[in-house]
């Protein structure tokens, strides 16, 4: 019998993988801005997406009202908000026991904000 590492060999032959000079090297360029970003690479984002300088582009005009009313639709104490309004999701977090802000009742009822929450039609 054969020794092991012989036949293993002869089984599966490897090749060297050799480049000569007159072999057309890449071209492209690793430290170009707008280059993807890969391992390895110090480009960390691609311009477009650093243009807003970091901050999420949610700046609708929000009044005070609005402020305190999307505080609301990201606590998640009260349940989630996409597909409920927000006096449904209110009226729901009441039912349970969740005990929500009045305050938030009130802006509700007043009629003056948005009843649907601060990601319907952006998520």
């Amino acid at each position: 019998m054969a020794t092991t590492s012989r036949n293993i060999k002869v089984f599966y032959k490897q090749k060297k993988n050799t480049t000569t000079s007159t072999e057309k090297k890449s071209t492209k360029n690793p430290s170009h801005k707008d280059a993807a970003a890969t391992f390895g690479s110090d480009v960390t984002q691609a311009t477009a997406l650093a243009s807003h300088g970091g901050s999420l582009d949610l700046k609708d005009d929000f009044d005070e009202e609005e402020k305190v009313l999307a505080q609301f639709d990201m606590n998640m104490a009260y349940g989630p908000c996409l597909g409920i309004s927000r006096l449904a999701r209110w009226e729901r977090a009441q039912r349970m026991g969740l005990n929500p802000p009045e305050e938030i009742e009130s802006l509700l009822k007043g009629g003056k904000v948005r009843l649907e929450c601060l990601f319907e039609g952006r998520v």
